[in-house]
């Protein structure tokens, strides 16, 4: 699980910049404003914190998209805002980049398909034959390191490329042990992780990790020959869709053996950059309609203030790409306390947003027709 979490953190930083322009999100940077903003005073994460809220990991799933946290932030802000002023906080005016770092906290605490078990783990490793070469503190055959010695412990990205770089090899070694070539399910390798990390041999290694925004990862996508297959119902943003990070390293190595032509070599920041573009291009594509979001801001009485220049609120500009699901809640902390304020003056109710909703509102405010 602790790789995982890692490995989340850098994804969302990628996904981040895609989603909003050159803004990138950091797990770490997210947990420490956790803190700092004293949002741990209320809130429990991983069963740390407060118990004034409710605990931000109860709920843990897939389904945990930007919408989903942009839509309850959204629609819990009053009770919090009133639950932190009893208690002498300051509401935080948080920019787009702490907004960004907070998402890839959360995510990075609460985004796995199902938690990992260390005794399945062992079992799937054994049965996969991982111990015929890779002992735990020695080798097994030749050329395989055993698991006290495997980087990839420390820094997740380098487990995706070691298993995509090695397969060729390691189909060989298959054949000669007369091994049958395992594929693996993401909840497979989610276990593996869990008991290798909680090794004695492996508890100390540290978690050396970045993840850059992932600027030439679509090049990498071309240049690599992804492209040339992964178009139209193989494309990727379709058939990894709603998938974590995990998946898509199952993924790869499923089908590494069922390739045309030999899989091409990836350096560290190369597995780093593709594996950024493509989880960020399946997870934070947009789902939202216009037309529909066009209801929406009328229908929750967004035009009431908007469209009224006598109303103080501001005016909300227009162009594609303009909002997000993460400029949305860096707008909602800087300048959600006066809203309030005024909408009770003018005895408005406070909108609440389902995550399509939120979805579709953000898809017509970047509506250049609009």
């Amino acid at each position: 699980m602790r790789m995982l979490r890692v490995l989340m953190a850098g994804a969302l930083a990628a996904g981040s910049a895609l989603a909003a322009g050159e803004i990138v999100g950091n797990a770490r940077r997210g947990e420490q404003l956790f803190r700092t903003e004293r949002c741990v005073q209320c809130h429990t994460i991983n069963g740390r914190g407060g118990g004034i809220a409710p605990d931000l990991t109860t709920h843990i799933g897939r389904d945990f998209t930007p919408a989903i946290m942009a839509s309850l932030m959204w629609n819990h802000a009053p009770q919090m805002w009133e639950a932190m002023k009893s208690q002498g906080v300051a509401v935080p005016a948080l920019s787009q980049e702490s907004a960004a770092d907070l998402f890839a906290f959360f995510v990075s605490a609460r985004y796995f398909e199902k938690p990992g078990d260390a005794a399945r783990g062992k079992r799937a490793m054994m049965t996969a034959g991982c111990f015929e070469c890779h002992g735990i503190t020695q080798s097994n055959a030749a050329g395989a390191p055993p698991v006290s010695k495997w980087e990839s412990l420390a820094d997740p990205i380098v487990l995706a490329q070691q298993m995509w770089n090695h397969g060729e090899k390691m189909r060989q070694a298959y054949a000669q042990r007369k091994l049958r070539w395992m594929p693996l399910t993401a909840q497979e390798l989610t276990d593996m992780l869990v008991y290798l990390q909680n090794l004695p041999e492996t508890r100390a290694l540290a978690e050396a990790f970045s993840f850059p925004p992932s600027d030439t990862g679509a090049a990498l996508f071309q240049s690599k020959g992804c492209a040339g297959c992964h178009t139209g119902d193989l494309a990727l943003d379709r058939r990894l869709r709603n998938q974590t990070l995990t998946g898509i390293a199952v993924a790869m190595w499923n089908h590494q053996p069922n390739m045309k032509q030999p899989a091409p070599s990836l350096s560290q920041e190369e597995m780093r950059q593709l594996i950024g573009y493509v989880w960020a291009r399946q997870y934070f594509v947009g789902a939202g309609e216009a037309g529909k979001g066009k209801k929406v801001f009328a229908e929750k009485g967004c035009a009431t203030c908007h469209n009224d220049p006598a109303s103080g609120a501001p005016s909300l500009a227009k162009g594609a790409g303009s909002y997000s699901d993460i400029s949305i809640i860096s707008v909602l902390w800087r300048h959600g306390p006066a809203m309030l304020d005024r909408m009770k003056q003018r005895n408005i109710e406070w909108p609440r947003f389902t995550a399509p909703q939120m979805s579709d509102l953000i898809a017509y405010l970047n509506s250049p027709s609009r």
